[in-house]
């Protein structure tokens, strides 16, 4: 009889399939079945929770993440003050410690369940005190969690004199994908420029590209028209993603049907980015306030994939967070109205599989073959993990149980007798 790593009994999939069993070899895994009776080094009884592939963030900022508060707080909770404080702290950081921060942010992902991350890293530094030292978090962190970096120029890269050639040298460090920020040039045509340019460049090494795009209030603000058309016209379908989107939110209705078509023609990826854009968009806004979060439910009903991205945790952006991608489907499920059962499970596919296609992840997912990467949730299905934001009971990499937590279970006394309550007795059936 064959003996595996690691055997996951009695669990559910995403995909609605219960009770099913998973059996894992040499980081692999090799059977995905009902009742496999084999011995393993060990067996994780599952009481039929959910398990799933490892969540994905595909738009973060891993530079900046835990430094709130240096050097001093965003006191308007603006983009712009935001954008305004990174500057003042890009100067007074140190390279070892942006790595001893994002080294303590990768161990929070981890244990969050996130198995992979798509961080831009800021080129605006003659420096690249960034670069170097995510480079370096990417090479100590590979063997648990997948890091993908973006050169991404924040105050622009034909607005700052420099930015430029700092982007090429970045990619030339080993940087993996080219970004951008067209909305933040000097004038819509040097934003439409710089993602031509950008754009080109990307083709030119046969890399992806990222770009933060269109994030303002501003229905004029149409760059993802611009991206849309150089990326059908360098024929590079399928690699790139737009991040944010948010004016799409406050364009007319009008714009917007034929806008939509053009990003899929091109088979752009989009990445709403749910918890920071309804922080800061909208601050210009009296009464009624717009959300700012691009529109999810057109862009998924016109088969554009859609990931969640988390952005930010304790930055100078968003002084809030936990890793937590369930979180951040959360607020997208709101956000978006996203409301009925077939929406709410989509979200769940959004900081998952989605945006793993994104990120080209390479062996993802729950079937024979695949790596043995995935979480055991504390909850039943994906809507209920969503509204619980499940506990992570154990995440798996490679076939090997990383990280562990305990089921949340709550005592009381509220009858004159002990009672437990687990908040997963409450789901229908």
């Amino acid at each position: 009889m064959m003996t595996f790593d690691l055997i996951l009994k009695n669990i559910n999939l995403p995909d609605g399939q219960r009770g099913v069993d998973i059996a894992c070899s040499g980081g692999l895994i090799t059977a995905v079945e009902h009742g496999i009776e084999a011995e393993a080094k060990e067996v994780i009884y599952g009481d039929g929770h959910l398990v799933s592939p490892p969540f994905i963030d595909p738009h973060f900022h891993m530079d900046a993440t835990l430094s709130l508060g240096t050097p001093r707080m965003n006191v308007s909770g603006t983009l712009l003050e935001g954008i305004s404080l990174w500057g003042e702290l890009k100067p007074v950081q140190s390279i070892d410690q942006i790595i001893e921060r994002a080294l303590r942010y990768c161990d929070l992902a981890v244990s969050m369940g996130i198995g992979a991350i798509r961080s831009h890293v800021d080129v605006c530094d003659n420096e690249l005190k960034g670069v170097e030292a995510l480079l370096e978090v990417r090479n100590q962190v590979g063997h648990y969690l997948d890091l993908q970096l973006v050169a991404f120029p924040q105050d622009g890269v034909f607005r700052d004199p420099t930015a430029y050639d700092n982007l090429i040298r970045a990619l030339d460090m080993g940087i993996d994908i080219v970004g951008g920020i067209p909305h933040f040039e000097r004038s819509m045509q040097d934003g439409a420029d710089s993602v031509k340019a950008l754009c080109e460049l990307a083709e030119n090494r046969g890399l992806m590209v990222d770009m933060h795009c269109d994030e303002s209030d501003d229905p004029l603000s149409r760059h993802i028209e611009t991206l849309a058309y150089e990326t059908k016209r360098l024929g590079m379908q399928g690699r790139v993603a737009g991040s944010h989107l948010t004016s799409m939110h406050s364009m007319d209705n009008y714009y917007v049907s034929k806008l939509i078509p053009l990003m899929a023609e091109a088979e752009l990826h989009a990445i709403p980015n749910p918890l920071i854009n309804i922080m800061l968009q909208g601050r210009h806004d009296t009464y009624p306030k717009r959300r700012g979060q691009t529109r999810v439910p057109e862009l998924k009903a016109a088969m554009i994939n859609v990931g969640f991205g988390s952005d930010c945790v304790m930055d100078p952006w968003y002084s809030l967070g936990k890793a937590d991608m369930l979180d951040v489907a959360h607020m997208g499920l709101h956000v978006g109205q996203l409301s009925s059962r077939s929406d709410m499970a989509w979200c769940f596919d959004a900081v998952t599989q989605n945006s793993a296609k994104i990120m080209g992840l390479e062996g993802y997912g729950l079937k024979k073959g695949s790596k043995a990467n995935m979480v055991l949730l504390q909850a039943r299905d994906t809507i209920e993990a969503i509204r619980l934001r499940a506990t992570r009971l154990a995440v798996i990499r490679s076939g090997k149980v990383i990280a562990r937590a305990s089921p949340v279970v709550s005592s009381l006394n509220l009858r004159g007798r002990p009672e437990t309550v687990d908040p997963t007795q409450y789901a229908p059936d």
